[in-house]
């Protein structure tokens, strides 16, 4: 689950990790009150989205040189007039992919005095592990761009689950991105900060970018963005509190209401399969034979024939779809079941689109008698590769 920065920043405020002072507004008849209870004189009016690259973005609705989703603001009046300008309008960057994103949340903070950007991330390091500091001079930029152009800069520090951040981890850190005077002297208390918050609320990803030291010498959080394990919810209601599920696709939130893993893509040709293994072999034999699956789903292996329901109506609801490819390996799972959940699902929302179905396991054979005596237009195929070329065929007609 991801929220948006200026609760990523909330949040680390709370553990005592240094942040600019700021408010988030709804309405643009909010944006004076706002701007008027910050310092000033200078301001930083930013779109709330769930995605990177705002600063370079480009609203739809605005001519070409018009400012990005990140804006500074030298007045009241300037905040005022860019929050009329952003709010509600679609901002389009290289994560929103060509729709955007609609900006319904903005974001107003003080300005800063920079003297220096750094990036500074925590994820889990798989290769060792452990949670690892991701840390580089080159804050600001794009980090998947420094790390192709100069991986030299980027440098990992794995953290001891035991010790937790010691002294000598933060002077191997501090080192890294080059910190003296008061700035080294904050990283003492800001490196064990983000260990402690990243661990106890179960996040996934924790990245600071830019870390900035200002003029004056010290450490400050920039921009925050925070996403969090949703396998560990159950035990943070505050943190669930945050989510904004205007940002998310409404398919993937009815799919979490049913314990579906279940991802929208850009294809046409819906899978629904049991296994996150099978799931991608099937896209990628999709893809194959020359179409593009219009999601990722796995069932689970012990779905009943409700949620098998539930995942085939998220599938149709889904209007790119052209045709539904079910692969279901019956192991824990039985093929009956499934072939009793796609056929109530069929009833129930209809089928305007082709859909073959490849069963192979447990009560195999009773599953293929279900379909073929269910009456209804579906397609059974004998394995992968002719589902896929069969799936593509009717599509293409």
């Amino acid at each position: 689950m991801n929220i948006h920065e200026y609760q990523a920043k909330a949040l680390l405020k709370s553990y005592g990790a240094p942040v600019a002072e700021g408010v988030a507004i709804l309405k643009a008849d909010e944006a004076e009150a706002a701007a008027k209870s910050l310092p000033g004189p200078l301001y930083v009016v930013k779109s709330q989205i769930h995605a990177g690259g705002r600063g370079k973005g480009k609203f739809k609705e605005l001519p070409p040189e018009a400012k990005g989703g990140v804006r500074l603001a030298k007045s009241v009046e300037e905040v005022v007039s860019n929050v009329k300008d952003m709010l509600g309008n679609t901002l389009v960057t290289a994560q929103t992919g060509e729709a955007g994103k609609q900006v319904n949340r903005l974001y107003i903070e003080d300005g800063a005095d920079i003297d220096r950007e750094l990036y500074c991330s925590l994820l889990v390091d798989r290769s060792i592990g452990r949670v690892a500091f991701v840390v580089s001079t080159e804050g600001g930029m794009d980090i998947e761009a420094v790390a192709h152009d100069t991986p030299e800069k980027i440098l990992t520090i794995g953290i001891d689950p035991e010790a937790g951040v010691t002294a000598a981890d933060v002077q191997k850190i501090s080192g890294a991105l080059k910190l003296d005077g008061a700035a080294a002297e904050d990283a003492k208390s800001l490196f064990p900060i983000l260990y402690k918050a990243f661990n106890e609320k179960d996040m996934s990803l924790l990245e600071i970018n830019p870390l900035i030291v200002m003029k004056n010498g010290h450490l400050r959080v920039l921009d925050a963005k925070v996403s969090f394990d949703g396998n560990a919810l159950f035990r943070h209601d505050d943190v669930r509190a945050l989510r904004d599920e205007t940002e998310e696709d409404t398919k993937e939130i009815e799919a979490s209401k049913w314990d579906l893993a279940y991802v929208a893509l850009d294809g046409n040709i819906g899978c629904m399969v049991n296994g996150a293994g099978l799931a991608m072999a099937t896209m990628d034999i999709i893809k194959l034979y020359g179409k593009e699956p219009a999601n990722f789903c796995d069932v689970g292996g012990g779905a009943g024939k409700e949620k098998v329901a539930a995942a085939f109506k998220i599938i149709t609801a889904d209007p790119k779809v052209e045709g539904i490819l079910v692969n279901i390996f019956g192991g824990i799972m039985r093929c009956d079941v499934i072939a009793e959940g796609v056929i109530a699902a069929v009833k129930e929302v209809g089928l305007k689109v082709p859909l073959v179905v490849r069963l192979e396991g447990t009560n195999v054979e009773l599953g293929k008698k279900i379909l073929n005596e269910s009456g209804l237009a579906i397609t059974a195929a004998d394995d992968l590769d002719d589902a896929a070329k069969k799936i593509v065929a009717a599509i293409n007609g």
